[in-house]
């Protein structure tokens, strides 16, 4: 039994025995002596860093993967020890802090690299770093093509040290098209490049969710399972190559239950009108908890077991759902946004489709506000 505080019924339950399971299915995927990063940017993609990186470093994960400097942070402040890898970068003014928390910054550009090294020299400090390589992602990185001129300067290096090498799919849902090869192809071209100018980076990683399912020839030294780690896969077709369990999911109760006539409006702009007397019900739920305002007149929820279509624009705190056809509807009773309820269920990658967006965004939306509750299901 799930105990609340008294108040707004709306939470999101993160089941941690998902969450291990997820993580041994991808160590089941890797050959012996392959590392993992979980990737835990983002709050965990919304499931809660802390709590998330503690159990996985109870499963074995070897290091962790964050955006920023401050999420690195709290990694420590949690009592995480594994290393923690900066993966966009960093700014060489936040050199005090990264090693103040033993954080690897990601460098992604010459002048990132002379910067941290510079910095580095001038406190008579010793820095390892990974660097990032675009082989086609057309984002961050140095880029493959012009190897031969960042090449170099790796030999000027005094003060960092250079422990991993790494590049990011382009193709995140499935890698297995043939740019997804051609970049494979890029990246072993520029370890080779690396290796023969005497550089032996120890980490080489490339492999995301996608590639530590379909693609063993990208999982080099080190892989970066983020998205399969929560239960929900990067392709439709990869459900048939990997048993993944979800780990969030969201609920509320009904806040009240109004029936209107015939012809009655329901919510901002008039964008759903009653044809039938319908009993309309009310949650404590809004795009300001990070429940999508696209899924107006689109989406639905979980109410005694069945689909209750969402009526009317989402608001920013409340929600209104259409449950005439369900029977013995009270006040109070649970409604499930995202997961499971007796037979039936919401994925999110229906819920991004509903709203036009991944599951990605589905899950790092949801607010600081929904409380995050952990449990143990098994």
């Amino acid at each position: 039994m799930i105990r609340l505080s008294q108040g707004r019924p709306t939470f999101c339950l993160i089941d941690l025995d998902a969450l291990r399971w997820n993580f041994r299915q991808a160590r089941k995927k890797i050959a012996p002596g392959v590392k993992i990063l979980s990737v835990v940017k983002a709050n965990a993609y919304g499931h809660g860093a802390p709590e998330v990186a503690r159990l996985l470093a109870q499963e074995g994960s070897d290091a962790f993967g964050v955006a920023t400097v401050e999420e690195g942070m709290e990694l420590r402040k949690t009592g995480i020890s594994s290393p923690v890898v900066i993966l966009p970068g960093v700014y060489p003014e936040q050199l005090e802090e990264i090693r103040e928390n033993r954080l690897t910054p990601a460098v992604c550009e010459p002048a990132m690299l002379r910067g941290l090294e510079n910095e580095a020299r001038k406190k008579r400090a010793s820095l390892s770093f990974h660097l990032k390589v675009d082989t086609g992602m057309g984002r961050i990185g140095f880029p493959a093509s012009e190897i031969d001129s960042w090449l170099p300067e790796l030999q000027n290096l005094k003060a960092l040290r250079f422990e991993g090498l790494f590049s990011h799919f382009s193709q995140a849902e499935n890698v297995e098209g043939n740019y997804t090869l051609k970049q494979l192809e890029i990246f072993r071209r520029v370890v080779e490049r690396v290796r023969g100018a005497g550089h032996n980076p120890s980490l080489i990683h490339l492999a995301n969710s996608a590639s530590v399912i379909t693609l063993p020839d990208a999982h080099f030294s080190l892989v970066r399972p983020g998205l399969m780690l929560y239960g929900a896969y990067p392709g439709p077709e990869m459900i048939h190559q990997v048993s993944l369990k979800p780990v969030l999911s969201w609920k509320t109760r009904i806040f009240q239950l109004k029936k209107w006539p015939k012809g009655s409006s329901v919510s901002y702009g008039r964008t759903f009108v009653t044809k039938r007397e319908s009993l309309i019900a009310t949650l404590p739920v809004g795009y300001a908890d990070g429940y999508p305002r696209l899924l107006s007149n689109r989406g639905a929820v979980l109410v005694g077991g069945k689909r209750a279509p969402i009526v009317g624009r989402v608001c920013m705190d409340l929600t209104m759902v259409d449950v005439t056809d369900i029977e013995k509807i009270k006040q109070g009773d649970e409604v499930v946004l995202l997961g499971k309820q007796e037979r039936e269920s919401i994925s999110a990658d229906e819920m991004a489709g509903w709203a036009e967006t991944i599951s990605y965004e589905i899950f790092t939306s949801i607010s600081a506000r929904v409380p995050r509750i952990y449990q143990h299901t098994s």
